[in-house]
Order: C-alpha cells, then structure tokens, then sequence
C-alpha cells in the first residue's frame, strides 16, 4: 500500500456495501495537466493573457470555460470572442491526444482496473473534460468503464456535485454506495456534497478534505476500501 491505512477518517465507514468507483480522469488516470498547460499558455500567449504553470495549477479540476475565466481575472469578453478562445484551445488539445496511449495511464491505473473488474465493481468516469470520452479511447481502456460523462452533461461544474450524481444514476448505483478518485480540491469538494467516499489523490494541502489521502492508485486494491469503507 501507498499510505498508512490509519490515514481514513473513521466517519467515512458505512453499512452500505460499495459497489462503484467513479474516477476523474486528469490526475488519476493519466496526466494530461502538462498537455492543458502548454495549450492554456499557447492561447494566454496569442492573446496577451498573462500566464505561468502556478496560474495552471489554479485551473486543476475546472471546466474550459470556467478556467478560461479564472485566467481572465474579472475581464469580460464578448460571447462569441469567449467560444472562439474556447475552440481554439479544444483544437490545440486535441493535437496532443491524439498522441495517446496505454504508456499514458498512471502508475497502477491498469492493474486496478483489472481489480474492479475480478470484484465485480461498476466503473465510471465523471471528469470536467469535453474530450474525456476520446481519451478513455486513446487510453485503450473503454471496455473497462461502464458509464463516462463530464460537467457539460449536467446544470452544474464542480465542485457542485451534479457529475458525480449522474454518474452513480448512470451506474444505477445509490451516492453511499459509490467511491470517488479525486486529485483537485474541487473534485473532491464535489464529491463530498454528493456524499460518497472520497479518496484523494495527491498532496494533504490540495485534497485533505477527502475521507482517505493517497500519493496515487499505484498498489491500492479493491480489498482495502472494502476494508476501510465498509463496517
């Protein structure tokens, strides 16, 4: 294991056996923050917005259209001039996925999925990324999901808890029943609204909010949140 099992709060326990995991994409299984970084500060660049890697940090977790707006800090644009910054930084993504493979997974990713599935466990993917669907794909692990969906199938972005709830609907699955993977703050304050078992991923300062703090997936198994989450 990656962390002291002591880590979990002892509140996060529950008699309702755990029957989902619902994974965020960007941070737990895979590391695109390097590909967004380069393609915000294409864009910042172009468009004379200042920007730096700490201002890309701030973004972890949020839709495009939502960071966008953090960069601009309070500045307005137009409608239209905000979906053309917007598609445009799509498009300069979407050159980097298509790069994509299975070498892109996180440590451990593979091996819990694999997990998931000799136990039985429904899997889905709920991320704040328009493209999560075509990077399940380049991942190479689609058939181990059984529902994907992101901020723009719902009302509300993180950290409201809309995209956790329609994935455990998706699951067929009650909240109590599911487990989140999170890596931002608001992903995990997300999570926590929905009122599911959250496990962080990353460091205490960015998500100690959550139930269960660890480094990443690499060495956990389906066993130990059984054993930690459920009475």
């Amino acid at each position: 294991m990656n962390a002291p099992l002591s880590a979990i709060r002892p509140s996060a326990t529950s008699s309702v056996p755990l029957r989902g995991a619902i994974f965020d994409m960007d941070g737990v299984l895979t590391d695109t923050i390097e590909f967004h970084y380069q393609t915000w500060q294409r864009l910042a660049d172009e468009e004379r917005i200042p920007f730096d890697r700490q201002a890309n940090e701030a973004l972890r977790g949020l839709s495009r259209r939502d960071s966008l707006l953090r960069m601009l800090d309070g500045r307005t644009l137009p409608e239209a001039k905000m979906q053309e910054l917007l598609d445009r930084k799509n498009q300069y993504f979407r050159e980097f996925v298509k790069t994509m493979s299975s070498d892109h997974l996180l440590p451990g990713v593979r091996d819990f999925l694999d997990d998931l599935r000799a136990a039985g466990v429904k899997t889905a993917v709920a991320s704040a990324s328009q493209n999560v669907y075509v990077v399940v794909e380049q991942l190479g692990i689609a058939d181990d999901i059984d529902a994907i969906t992101n901020v723009y199938c719902v009302d509300r972005p993180k950290p409201a808890p809309d995209v956790f709830l329609h994935a455990a609907e998706r699951l067929n699955l009650s909240p109590s029943e599911c487990v989140v993977f999170e890596d931002a703050e608001s992903g995990v304050e997300a999570a926590l609204a929905a009122k599911m078992h959250v496990v962080g991923l990353g460091p205490v300062d960015r998500v100690g909010a959550a139930h269960w703090v660890l480094p990443s997936l690499n060495g956990l198994r389906w066993a130990d949140l059984q054993a930690k989450f459920e009475k």
